[in-house]
């Protein structure tokens, strides 16, 4: 901990799984929390991996939890990889999606849409209801030179029945079906967090990325030069944290230890 330097941080970029909730359960009072975030004077973001939800979806979650944001403080690796296809690919057009509704409709919303054959990218994020069919048809089309793009890298999804597969273990399965490595739009690429840091309108210096995840939140936050603090709350233990290189700026128990040095 550096108390003497947290007054330079002005934004928080959160993750949320392991951060904000587990599954379905609050980590900590969250209106307590976001009221002593708010008092701190601090602006934040969400900035989340997660593609199964939308971000109305997410809003209704956190509302559900007592805490209302608006849609511009939410940003998913649903939301990135439209902006990465827009910008490589196609404005729109025919995808094959293995994912959920939160990443099939965010693509829906900005042209997009499900095909089975001549498509534009293989995209891929967690489906809980993956089967080989899909599994088989997606890996022939990535052999057959169609992008391979995936949502995240995340292996593991943090519930309180503990870890269970995440996205990363589906584009394993898929990688070593086809040969070819995909393209991955979520954190530790920087997609998420230039999105989050145009729209606070702050420096990677003036930020503190905050996540349970050593791999994807904290890598992604150290290369883009952002302040980071991992929270035991989730995936990370706090050996894995003291010895990842390098050492987060801050290791906390979870939101509320950290603001208590805000």
């Amino acid at each position: 901990m550096r108390p003497q330097d947290v007054s330079a941080i002005k934004a928080l970029i959160l993750d949320m799984d392991g951060v904000i909730w587990k599954g379905e359960n609050s980590i900590g009072n969250l209106p307590d929390i976001f009221s002593l975030i708010e008092e701190r004077g601090l602006k934040f973001i969400m900035a989340t991996n997660n593609a199964t939800l939308t971000i109305e979806q997410f809003l209704n979650k956190l509302a559900g939890f007592g805490v209302q944001i608006e849609a511009w403080q939410v940003i998913n690796s649903s939301l990135a990889t439209v902006h990465y296809l827009q910008r490589n690919v196609s404005k729109g057009g025919p995808l094959y999606i293995i994912g959920e509704l939160g990443l099939k409709e965010t693509l829906k919303e900005n042209g997009y849409y499900h095909a089975e054959t001549d498509v534009l990218a293989v995209v891929v994020g967690l489906d809980r209801d993956l089967t080989y069919k899909k599994l088989k048809n997606a890996s022939l089309l990535i052999q057959a030179g169609t992008p391979f793009i995936g949502t995240n890298l995340d292996p593991t999804l943090p519930t309180p029945e503990g870890l269970i597969p995440g996205t990363g273990t589906i584009l394993a399965a898929l990688e070593a079906a086809s040969g070819i490595i995909p393209v991955i739009i979520g954190k530790p690429a920087p997609e998420i967090y230039l999105l989050a840091l145009e729209r606070l309108g702050v420096t990677p210096e003036q930020s503190l990325v905050v996540g349970d995840r050593l791999e994807t939140d904290i890598a992604g936050g150290q290369k883009l030069g952002c302040r980071t603090c991992v929270v035991l709350s989730g995936v990370a233990t706090k050996e894995q944290a003291e010895n990842w290189q390098p050492v987060p700026y801050l290791i906390k128990k979870d939101l509320i230890d950290l603001l208590s040095v805000l």
